[in-house]
Order: structure tokens, then C-alpha cells, then sequence
């Protein structure tokens, strides 16, 4: 199976998850599959999630699509993000 991991820093939780949601459709149709989604205890600001991926450079075109970029900055991502690739 495999897997993406993403790690990031947003400016609010609560305007992020509602842009996170509003795509919810897209990411299904490209094949992620939404497993965890975690925050930090000591900042809740700071996001931890884990997807199912059915196709790995799927989900790498997902991410990389303009549509993802505008997305990130319209929901208040800060700086760099991190996306693992896992496989187990």
C-alpha cells in the first residue's frame, strides 16, 4: 500500500479545514483517501495528515497542479510544506 504524508504550518485551522473540505471531491477523484488528520498539541496551527494514495504520480500531479498551489494560499499555508511518499 502506499501512502502521502503531508506536514504543514497554516495561519488558521479553522479557515484551512474549510478550504481542506471544499476539495474533499478533487482528492478522492485523484486517488487520495483521507486516513488522519492530526494537529499539534502545542500548536494546533501546525497540521499533520496521512492519505491512502492509489497511484503515487497521481497524487503527485494533484499536488503539484496549479489549482493546489492557489488552494494552499488561499487557505493560509505558511511557508514550505513537506509531502512524504510512503509505501509499507
Amino acid at each position: 500500500m502506499q501512502y502521502m504524508l503531508c506536514k504543514h504550518r497554516v495561519v488558521d485551522f479553522n479557515r484551512w479545514y474549510r478550504i481542506f473540505k471544499s476539495h474533499e471531491q478533487a482528492a478522492h477523484e485523484a486517488g487520495l483517501h483521507l486516513l488522519h488528520l492530526l494537529r499539534d498539541t502545542s500548536d494546533p496551527n501546525h497540521i499533520v495528515h496521512l492519505f491512502r494514495v492509489d497511484d503515487v504520480a497521481q497524487a503527485r500531479a494533484f499536488t503539484q497542479a496549479p489549482e493546489a498551489e492557489e488552494a494552499a494560499n488561499d487557505s493560509g499555508v505558511v511557508g514550505p510544506f513537506e509531502l512524504l511518499y510512503l509505501a509499507d
